[in-house]
């Protein structure tokens, strides 16, 4: 029903058996640990990048914790709103919470396999999966310090082969046994704790009542499981427990350290960007600069001095036509009138009056004098005519 798993499992053990039986032999119970404890690093190795998945995962989750508790307390009365609310902002950042269950999930058959194959391995059977009878004859012959690798030290109707069908001791078993069951639940534990300080970066998910029951379930039920569940448990079993924590304890280390240095190199581009942008100690803000335009359409730097013009800024044509001669650009000359201030950055804009507009200032005679009059300073003249007719 199983064989899916069953042959792979199998396949896997078969090959680092092969390989360990070249250096230790093939009867060897050594070759026989070191299969089972490679079958577990070939499965971690190919689960590593659906664990630095869940890695991510887990820390994206912990960052929208805030948000997402803002969610659950505005959709209180509505689960079906909040359950959109949450798929949406969970695709927004790209956190999937079941990817984190993907590696666990995929542990569980294989554990179920290696325990059927081992309950396979029994004295005068030909085959099992991929073992042949030589090398079904080699592992119940094989042990491991006095210690049968397929027997365990209670026998139930779901164990393996009883110990002295495999023509094992007792003493000998529990003596391998009893310090490989403590060994397995102290690492269950580290892990488990390891995993703990973790969470606990996060208060919002250390305030959840659920949470809290779990960390402990996780530090000690389990690891206090595995020391009390160990005598029903193959030996094999207990290597292939013992090895599993090893790995995800160094891999837990080794992934942690690596996304914590990208996290803060990130952190560090950010701050050194948004230094780079902001003005040194003791500068002065820098400000948009715009040209000053004359009225012959001439552009002027911002010190008000003419680009590629010697007329006066609204006096040149007038002058010409009174005067006879061009004018200078401080209005000196016949005619002259004196030239525009430059504007100054950021000052106000002065609009000019529109062709055929009346005067703004009051009355012609109120104005100073060479202005009242036409431009160009012929309102002298003017008054002289007058006054010569009158006469």
């Amino acid at each position: 029903m199983l064989n899916f798993i069953y042959y792979p499992v199998s396949f896997i053990m078969w090959v680092w058996h092969k390989a360990f039986g070249f250096v230790f032999g093939a009867d060897s119970g050594v070759s026989w640990v070191l299969a089972v404890i490679f079958l577990v690093f070939t499965l971690r190795a190919i689960l590593y990048k659906p664990f630095v998945g869940q890695v991510r995962s887990m820390r994206k989750m912990q960052e929208m914790a805030p948000e997402m508790q803002k969610l659950r307390k505005k959709y209180a009365n509505d689960r079906q709103k909040l359950a959109a609310e949450m798929q949406k902002l969970q695709s927004e950042n790209g956190a999937n919470p079941l990817g984190g269950c993907l590696p666990v999930l995929v542990q569980v058959p294989v554990f179920i396999g290696l325990f059927h194959v081992l309950r396979e391995f029994k004295p005068g059977k030909t085959e099992n999966y991929f073992f042949g009878a030589d090398e079904v004859r080699s592992f119940v012959d094989s042990d491991f310090f006095g210690a049968k690798l397929g027997a365990s030290v209670v026998n139930t109707q779901y164990s393996t082969t009883s110990l002295a069908e495999l023509g094992g001791n007792l003493t000998s078993q529990l003596i391998v046994m009893i310090p490989l069951m403590i060994i397995a639940g102290i690492f269950t534990h580290i892990t488990a704790r390891h995993s703990v300080a973790r969470q606990m970066a996060n208060p919002a998910a250390m305030a959840n009542p659920q949470t809290a029951i779990m960390n402990k379930l996780m530090l000690y039920v389990f690891p206090i499981g595995v020391v009390v569940g160990g005598p029903f448990l193959p030996l094999a079993i207990l290597f292939y427990w013992v090895s599993n924590n090893l790995w995800t304890l160094g891999q837990q280390y080794f992934v942690y350290k690596r996304i914590d240095a990208e996290e803060a190199e990130k952190k560090e581009k950010a701050t050194a960007q948004r230094n780079s942008l902001a003005p040194k100690p003791g500068q002065k803000p820098q400000r948009e600069v715009r040209g000053v335009v004359n009225g012959n359409g001439v552009a002027a730097d911002t010190d008000g001095v003419d680009v590629g013009s010697t007329g006066s800024v609204d006096g040149n044509a007038d002058g010409g036509a009174d005067g006879g001669s061009d004018a200078s650009t401080d209005g000196s000359g016949d005619g002259g009138v004196p030239s525009a201030p430059a504007k100054k950055p950021g000052a106000k804009p002065v609009n000019k009056p529109k062709p055929g507009a009346k005067p703004v200032g009051g009355k012609p005679g109120n104005r100073p004098a060479g202005q009242a009059g036409r431009p160009g300073g012929g309102g002298n003249r003017t008054q002289a005519r007058k006054g010569k007719k009158r006469r």
